[in-house]
């Protein structure tokens, strides 16, 4: 039986979402799959197979996406596509709830068909290099280098593409090496990046919609040669990078209306190296969960990984944000990856045989070390805190450090006690981001504990709790004083502050009060324990 391409309409918001697309009405139902691609024809009725996502070319009138998204559901539609701006009402808001069906916007500037290659490279099983070549504008996607060539050729003067942060990603063949802009193969120089910042350039770029004329500063004298015209590359609202254009004369008309249009087929082929990036980095966290996994497969997994039989850790990364201050989907997923890159850039420095993968929201890295296990385990430690020095994110990470191995096929066991580890920082009841095993066992074991009791208190310990509640006295602080001093009351009443007297008093009214016999091992090992648990704060 043949395979029939398809992805996860989670996975279509993770690469395009924070760029081509946005979740305008509905909830992505993560279970569902994508299976098909089909255009909207408004002279027809809406045709969708089950599992399709729909292009809803032509489709702007509110009450029009109601009707459509209503049908659509009656065959099990994933999605529908309508072009952005779209003024979405109460009326598409509860079709797209009733039928299940997501509605999307796609960003301005962005072609459909452009769209549609975009959806089956991220359809096709093993990625886009299984599939037959995606092409924008006849180059074949990602091929930035082709890109500068064909826009210099059509403007008559050499070109440079660079990212956001003015980073060189191409320059075409006619590229002369006479300005510090335009030189082969380099990006701005620091102290011209920094000129051009001071002057608000990259401000006029970033929000112009046309080709800026850039004039060099003062003392740039080479620069003053030619003349720089520079547009930005979009994607929606987010500017993914720039294309420069160096010439002796200003552009005509024509030029910069070429500029224009190319702007938008270098977006498509910026966003799809995003999306063939993510290949490697899919079929990389693949071999590594196969690795971490253990089993027959895991082996040739190993091997893959460029992994070698000796020492190592595992590292267990993870990002946390309270409840108020949640990421949308799309933008989380892209912050994971943005991290878990950084990780595995800070690993490779340490060691080149490192590894790193994103599986599911945890990013898991595999450090070879020397072969002292304590020794080991405390440069892991330092490691993961170097990183979190370095790494700034809206969101709050955590290391799990696991136990070291001494050959990959005990990898199962050392992220078993980075998860565990990662689990008790993810908590919260510990005030850390990065912890072995060891250092957190204790809490672990709680945590790893399903008992009643860490939720609703029993017994003694509840009687306890109602009294003080009802007569704000502090029994049960005085009861846990007296068990982290290990029965001694010189130490829990200075940790209470209040006189041994007065302790020993506090102490009589709790084996009264919650009826309990403190001199009974059964019977304080069980508070003890509940008041442990009730510490415990459950995941989060």
């Amino acid at each position: 039986m043949s395979h029939r391409p398809q992805t996860s309409l989670v996975r279509i918001m993770e690469e395009l979402g924070s760029t081509l697309l946005d979740v305008i009405a509905g909830e992505i139902d993560p279970d569902r799959s994508v299976e098909a691609i089909v255009i909207h024809d408004p002279l027809d009725e809406p045709d969708a197979p089950r599992g399709g996502i729909v292009l809803g070319v032509g489709i702007q009138e509110p009450a029009e996406a109601a009707r459509i998204l209503s049908r659509l559901g009656l065959t099990g539609t994933v999605g529908l596509v309508v072009r952005a701006p779209f003024a979405v009402d109460e009326e598409v808001r509860a079709a797209a709830e009733s039928s299940g069906v997501v509605l999307l916007s796609l960003t301005r500037g962005t072609a459909w068909a452009h769209l549609a290659g975009m959806f089956r490279s991220l359809m096709t099983p093993g990625g886009p290099d299984d599939a037959r070549p995606v092409t924008f504008g006849g180059i074949l996607a990602g091929d930035l280098f082709a890109m500068a060539n064909a826009i210099a050729a059509l403007v008559e003067a050499p070109v440079t593409i660079e990212d956001r942060n003015s980073q060189m990603l191409a320059f075409s063949s006619t590229q002369e090496p006479r300005s510090p802009a335009a030189s082969r193969g380099r990006q701005l120089p620091p102290h011209y990046t920094r000129l051009l910042e001071e002057a608000g350039v990259f401000q006029e770029i970033t929000r112009s919609e046309s080709p800026v004329v850039v004039s060099a500063p003062a003392d740039d004298l080479a620069a003053l040669e030619d003349q720089r015209t520079v547009m930005a590359v979009r994607a929606g609202d987010e500017v993914l990078g720039t294309i420069w254009v160096t010439s002796p004369a200003p552009l005509s008309e024509e030029h910069l209306r070429v500029l224009r249009d190319s702007a938008r087929l270098v977006a498509m082929h910026m966003v799809w190296q995003r999306t063939d990036a993510d290949v490697e980095r899919r079929l990389r966290a693949d071999l590594l969960r196969t690795a971490l996994d253990g089993g027959p497969a895991a082996a040739e997994a190993v091997h893959r990984l460029g992994l070698r039989e000796e020492p190592s850790v595992v590292l267990a990364l993870s990002l946390h944000a309270p409840a108020t201050d949640q990421l949308p989907h799309a933008a989380l997923a892209a912050e994971r990856k943005r991290i878990a890159d950084a990780f595995s850039v800070h690993l490779l420095f340490a060691h080149p045989r490192s590894t790193v993968g994103l599986i599911g929201e945890v990013a898991y890295g595999v450090l070879p070390v020397s072969a002292a296990v304590d020794e080991a385990e405390e440069s892991a430690v330092r490691l993961a805190k170097e990183f979190l020095t370095r790494v700034r994110s809206s969101q709050t990470p955590f290391i799990g450090i696991g136990s070291v191995v001494q050959e990959t096929a005990q990898l199962p066991r050392s992220r078993s006690s980075a998860d565990r580890a990662l689990r008790v920082l993810r908590a919260d009841v510990v005030d850390r981001q990065v912890a072995r095993l060891e250092d957190v066992h204790a809490e672990a074991l709680l945590l790893e504990l399903s008992v009643p009791a860490r939720d609703v208190p029993s017994g003694p310990l509840a009687r306890l709790m109602d009294y003080d509640a009802a007569h704000q006295a502090s029994l049960v602080d005085t009861l846990r004083a007296w068990l982290d001093a290990m029965g001694d009351v010189t130490l829990a009443s200075q940790a209470m502050y209040v006189h041994q007297n007065t302790f020993r008093y506090r102490l009589r009214r709790v084996a009264e009060v919650g009826r309990i016999d403190l001199d009974d091992p059964s019977a304080r090992f069980a508070v003890q324990l509940q008041l442990r648990l009730l510490a415990i704060a459950p995941d989060r």
